[in-house]
């Protein structure tokens, strides 16, 4: 990643940096301090990028952190995407909020169910939620990349549009494309233990016994 004099991204933003494209025009949903949306302006990877968030007061600081690159960052201030007309930006960023959040952001504006959008998600929690909800609703994750930032697991997913909705078999909605990626098995050791601690409240039955084999494939997987 090569960004000038942008600001300095952690890995989770340098890894959703990666997967927004060249030369399109990039909304930044939740853009918080607005360092990525500096960094797609500042860099010139983006010819435009808008930084928009929920509350004035981050949206204020993305404003000041922005302000070196003029009008090639504009700031909105507005819920999910409904600060922006179909078409504005190609490239669509949400970060920083869990998979229900970022799920209704999407429910909420089905013009992103089209081809020509390219979405970049980081879903602070609940990656396999978010995982089951693009194959069901037709999108193909394109790529993933595992990364840990301030003492967390991060996926951060690249999904487009197909249309080719199916139901994901419960391995993939945990693990993704993340398999054989560094971390990996320390990844699904975390989710594992999630899995078992939602199986202890279960009774007896199908779903018990399908979460018991899920827990025995990803403990397989987290071998060393």
């Amino acid at each position: 990643m090569h960004t000038c004099n942008a600001p300095r991204l952690d890995v989770r933003l340098a890894a959703a940096y990666d997967f927004v494209r060249p030369g399109h025009a990039a909304a930044d949903i939740g853009c918080d301090h607005g360092k990525l949306s500096a960094a797609l302006a500042g860099s010139g990877r983006c010819p435009l990028v808008l930084a928009c968030d929920l509350r004035p007061g981050p949206l204020e600081k993305a404003r000041v952190t922005c302000a070196p690159y003029g009008d090639k960052v504009q700031c909105r201030l507005g819920s999910g995407l409904s600060v922006l007309q179909p078409g504005e930006a190609d490239d669509i960023i949400i970060a920083g909020m869990g998979a229900e959040t970022i799920i209704e952001i999407l429910e909420a504006a089905p013009w992103v169910f089209d081809a020509r959008y390219n979405l970049v998600l980081v879903p602070a929690t609940k990656h396999s939620i978010l995982r089951r909800w693009l194959v069901r609703r037709g999108f193909a994750l394109r790529a993933e990349t595992l990364c840990r930032a301030a003492g967390r697991w991060y996926a951060v997913m690249n999904a487009q549009y197909t249309g080719d909705a199916r139901e994901p078999d419960g391995l993939f909605c945990l693990t993704g494309l993340t398999n054989g990626q560094p971390g990996c098995n320390e990844y699904y050791a975390v989710q594992n233990e999630k899995l078992k601690k939602y199986r202890l409240g279960l009774p007896e039955g199908e779903e018990n016994e399908a979460v018991g084999k899920l827990i025995a494939e990803l403990e397989h997987l987290s071998k060393p």
